[in-house]
């Protein structure tokens, strides 16, 4: 049986959702918010946001601004709700190549060499990789992102510069939903707190 659409229905909504050993969760997530998801390692982190994303088969209904996520293929829910892994994947030769648009201005803002955008993805180290993927994550406009520990390679500069422009997009009224083990972090992004619990076997 379909689950009825929450009162009100703006922002991001789901109700019972689980796959797996996670579930059932519930959350409500409004525009301009960040809801920072935290808890032991195999709590189920990673799987709440690709249930979000539409990634993984999973119970339960998902809503963006009244919209199901039953209702639309996926693609299309993926290009409104964006999930950024800890390692995201790279398959053309050249950075830039991965990009819809120019990534020059947020790459500026990060402070990463112009001459990175024309390298070949491998030769990339991890942090640089975490930051261009948040970069191609927010050149495709999603209304919400989910990303999952975005600046666990990065040093603290770095960090308040990613976060600097996840701040921005929340101004603008993007929904973000954060995974991140860092308790300082949490503390300078979060809205609002959603602590998983590792569910015996």
């Amino acid at each position: 049986m379909r689950q009825a659409l929450p009162t009100d229905g703006q922002g991001l909504i789901a109700r019972k959702v689980g796959s797996g050993s996670i579930g059932p969760v519930d959350l409500s997530i409004g525009h301009g918010a960040c809801l920072c998801v935290a808890g032991r390692s195999g709590a189920g982190k990673s799987t709440l946001l690709r249930i979000l994303a539409d990634l993984v088969p999973h119970t339960g209904e998902v809503w963006l601004d009244g919209q199901a996520q039953s209702d639309m293929a996926a693609p299309l829910w993926r290009r409104s709700v964006t999930y950024v892994a800890p390692d995201s994947a790279w398959w053309a030769p050249r950075v830039r190549d991965h990009f819809q648009g120019d990534a020059t201005h947020f790459s500026d803002r990060m402070r990463l060499p112009r001459d990175l955008l024309d390298a070949a993805p491998d030769r990339l180290s991890t942090g640089e990789r975490q930051r261009l993927a948040l970069i191609r994550a927010l050149l495709g406009k999603p209304a919400v992102l989910l990303l999952d520990e975005p600046s666990a390679a990065l040093d603290s500069d770095a960090v308040l510069r990613v976060e600097n422009l996840l701040g921005e997009f929340l101004s603008e009224g993007g929904i973000l939903v954060l995974v991140s083990h860092d308790d300082a972090q949490i503390q300078r992004m979060a809205t609002d707190t959603l602590v998983l619990e590792r569910v015996p076997a």
